[in-house]
């Protein structure tokens, strides 16, 4: 039982493998990288899983039949995070302190796409969190912009419980 699960004190279970393997094979899309101009290396590709989840969750945060299902997903989250952390090198002693990090970042970019999509404009929060080493030129900013938006379309199209089943697409 993963941490997250104790501390929500119920037993993990597959309610949100769905939807998180959706998230990953939709912030690993090629389309990204090429033409979104978002590095493709490992902060790259964690903060483009990041920006994925975190429009996911923004579109069940405030759906009150959803707080469980947000949970369980974060809780993907953080068990993959682990995992990776650990296949990198990283010992038992280390993990928690990143993991505990990662969360803070996710907070984060939760704010500030909350923020951007606010006012339909997600510059800035891309440059914080997915072009952390220079934004690209203005059509690889333009193309990761449009492709969030339409992701945040779609999520909104969908029901909720088309969203929890991982039916994102």
């Amino acid at each position: 039982m993963g941490w997250f699960s104790k501390l929500l004190g119920h037993a993990p279970d597959d309610t949100a493998a769905l939807l998180y393997d959706r998230v990953i094979a939709i912030a690993r899309a090629p389309h990204w990288y090429e033409a979104g101009g978002v590095p493709d290396t490992l902060d790259g590709r964690f903060d483009m899983v990041a920006a994925v989840l975190s429009l996911v969750l923004l579109r069940l945060e405030d759906v009150p039949d959803a707080g469980l299902a947000s949970a369980r997903l974060t809780e993907r989250f953080v068990t993959d995070m682990d995992g990776q952390l650990r296949e990198s090198g990283i010992g038992d002693i280390g993990v928690g302190k990143h993991i505990g990090k990662m969360m803070g970042m996710l907070g984060g970019r939760l704010g500030a796409y909350r923020d951007g999509l606010a006012v339909n404009d997600l510059r800035s929060a891309m440059a914080r969190n997915l072009y952390r080493s220079g934004v690209p030129e203005d059509a690889a900013v333009a193309h990761t912009q449009a492709a969030l938006f339409a992701l945040r379309d779609t999520l909104a199209a969908r029901s909720t419980d088309s969203v929890i089943a991982g039916d994102v697409a």
